[in-house]
């Protein structure tokens, strides 16, 4: 959904893709995004954890004297996202009033019980944030250079040598998204189905990230590298090839090694061809039309070696705000090499688009308040928020899940969040 739920989220543009920031702070989705999101929308769009608590200077967690419930206006606010159409909504916020921790709608269709508020989930493109935070940690390391040629390190894939190690993280390579392809002329060209019954009939194929290299290098570029800026999955699937490639460890490894668990990350997990989520979770729904008729298919379980790279973990909302704090907090990489991540590429407009992450001004109303954040959501199913402030002292973290309402998914996506973000970070002014 990201590039699909994330679509709206800030896919819009591809189907697992961006986490879209809102156009002048007002939630008003670009234009050129919204008609692309419904098509690639409909693409894109483990443990139990503690009791909710304040993080404190050591890192320990002290329980809230209100159990984290003395917040209803947060309730409120996810009830409103369950109430225009979704399934079920699990959100965590972390900010100078402790931590709070609720969720709303069902976590299984027909049931009455509500989604655990520690449940798994996929994250869709979320991961790509954590893999440029990868890639940035082995260019501080000089194992990287960011203006290097990715045909250097790669040259079995005879890339075009002017792409660069930046303009993967930047998506400025112009590289075909193998997940399909909008050009400026108005045409789609399609890649591996992520949308509709043919997804649905495929949706526990394996694939290898150097088949879905290929495949995209198959297809015309969208344009000359480092001239445009388009969102495309290929870009980080590139990427982590280029991680196991220096580091000689696979990048379920490296990621563990570098992030999972240093940071004690124990509920995320870079999944490869696995189709199950872990316990507890809530149930993702995807609807799709069959021969004229619509149905409603239960997508929890889905193989997404489709999104190698692009849009493959698995989490939960504690662990996302662990890291998103720890990655703005500056306890992840250089500041230099932060404040690279977080410089948008003039091509990217209303998107501001960094490297893996994504800066927005919340408008005027919002006192010039900025967030950062990557969003996602696998093909169906699922949509994840990771949002922060710039210090990391304030993050929200959540899991939206879809369920049979015949609703616009990109829009609706788009509307939770921008509602979510504002009654988070500005205390819910202009949240319309």
């Amino acid at each position: 959904m990201a590039s699909s739920m994330s679509a709206a989220v800030g896919l819009r543009k591809t189907y697992e893709g961006p986490e879209t920031t809102t156009e002048k702070g007002r939630g008003r989705m670009p234009r050129g995004i919204r008609r692309m999101a419904g098509a690639v929308l409909a693409v894109a769009l483990l443990v139990g954890v503690g009791a909710p608590g304040v993080a404190t200077a050591e890192g320990r967690r002290v329980p809230l004297a209100d159990g984290g419930q003395g917040r209803p206006e947060l309730q409120e606010a996810i009830q409103e996202v369950v109430d225009s159409g979704f399934a079920g909504v699990q959100m965590r916020v972390n900010d100078e009033r402790g931590e709070w921790v609720g969720s709303a709608g069902a976590r299984k269709l027909g049931e009455g019980a509500k989604p655990s508020t520690s449940g798994w989930f996929w994250v869709g493109s979320v991961t790509k944030n954590f893999v440029a935070t990868l890639v940035l940690q082995l260019v501080a390391e000089g194992k990287v250079g960011l203006d290097g040629s990715v045909a250097g390190y790669l040259p079995e894939f005879k890339l075009d040598r002017r792409i660069t190690v930046r303009m993967l993280l930047q998506h400025t390579s112009g590289l075909f998204n193998y997940t399909g392809e909008f050009y400026d002329d108005g045409t789609y060209v399609p890649g591996i189905p992520g949308a509709g019954k043919e997804w649905v009939d495929n949706r526990f194929r394996t694939y290898r990230p150097e088949e879905l290299v290929r495949l995209a290098l198959s297809k015309p570029a969208k344009f000359a590298p480092g001239t445009n800026w388009s969102y495309a999955n290929t870009n980080y699937t590139l990427a982590v090839l280029l991680v196991e490639k220096v580091t000689g460890r696979s990048y379920a490894e490296e990621m563990k090694r570098r992030i999972l668990r240093p940071l004690g990350m124990k509920g995320t997990v870079v999944p490869g061809n696995r189709t199950q989520l872990p316990g507890p979770h809530a149930h993702g729904y995807y609807r799709y039309q069959d021969a004229g008729q619509w149905k409603t298919v239960d997508v929890t379980r889905q193989n997404l070696s489709l999104l190698a790279g692009a849009g493959d973990m698995i989490s939960t909302t504690e662990d996302l705000h662990t890291y998103f704090s720890a990655l703005n907090g500056g306890k992840l990489l250089p500041a230099q090499l932060l404040a690279e991540m977080r410089k948008p590429h003039p091509k990217s407009g209303d998107f501001h688009y960094g490297l893996g992450l994504f800066v927005q001004d919340l408008g005027p109303e919002c006192g010039g308040t900025t967030i950062l954040h990557h969003n996602g959501g696998p093909p169906g199913g699922y949509g994840a928020l990771m949002v922060s402030t710039p210090d990391g002292r304030k993050t929200l973290t959540a899991s939206i899940t879809t369920g049979d309402a015949a609703i616009d998914l990109a829009t609706e996506f788009w509307k939770a969040f921008n509602m979510l973000a504002k009654e988070v970070f500005c205390g819910g002014k202009a949240a319309g």
